[in-house]
């Protein structure tokens, strides 16, 4: 394999992998910015480490490992750990150790992994507008432009409601588990909106060459199949679809 074949393997595993990092990094460590900074650090030790090693056998287990190892160094290298984050670094040591299957703590009905993450983001301490734009950005992956073009709004505006979600998720020590029941149903108005962008912005693209991104319409269309059969009794769920 060419140093550009390594290259390219690299990058798509970080697009598939990036947001099941930051969100499972999140829900450890209870702060979002910190889990996209170790996120950001596994990501450079794939660039460093594949090309002479060669591509492992599953690159997201190797980046959710390694961005693991970092998380754990970090605690151990606070001068005064909270007794959480005592337990937490224990958790994760012993994690680390055994090396279970990562899909093994999937215990949701959801059954897909961007919606499980898209319904984790939307969480109900957060405003509606900065839910939509925090999962927009952190999970499905839409920069701070298209999400303002989406919701009418400035970059500024976006992007401050982004980093006030981050902070309040990391000061508040919200849980950032995966909802269930009707704590489900009350996120998902978010979730649908969610959706829609990224249809949206499939549909009449806010930046590059092509007018069209036909792989977000895709996308946004496979995601409402899984939700309608998730949830057949939901109305509004049909609506989108159709």
């Amino acid at each position: 394999m060419t140093q550009s074949d390594v290259h390219r393997a690299i990058l798509a595993a970080w697009r598939i992998e990036q947001p099941r990092l930051i969100t499972s990094l999140a829900r450890m460590l209870r702060d979002v910015p910190l889990a996209e900074e170790l996120t950001q650090d596994a990501l450079v030790a794939a660039l460093e480490r594949w090309p002479e090693a060669g591509v492992p056998e599953r690159p997201g287990a190797w980046l959710m490992a390694a961005a693991k190892r970092r998380a754990l160094d970090h605690l151990r290298r606070a001068p005064m750990l909270a007794r959480q984050h005592g337990i937490i670094a224990a958790a994760l040591e012993i994690e680390q150790n055994t090396m279970p299957d990562l899909d093994s703590t999937l215990d949701d009905d959801i059954g897909d992994e961007m919606l499980r993450l898209i319904f984790t983001a939307c969480h109900p301490r957060l405003s509606r507008e900065s839910r939509a734009a925090l999962a927009l950005r952190m999970v499905c992956g839409l920069t701070t432009e298209e999400i303002a073009r989406a919701f009418l709004l400035s970059e500024a505006t976006v992007a401050q409601r982004i980093v006030r979600a981050k902070r309040l998720l990391s000061e508040s020590g919200l849980s950032y588990e995966t909802p269930q029941g009707e704590e489900r149903n009350r996120r998902l108005p978010t979730v649908l909106e969610v959706i829609y962008v990224i249809f949206n912005e499939g549909y009449t693209a806010a930046r590059g060459d092509d007018w069209l991104r036909p792989q977000l319409c895709d996308e946004a269309r496979r995601l409402g199949r899984v939700l309608a059969a998730l949830a057949p009794d939901q109305p509004e769920v049909h609506g989108l679809m159709a």
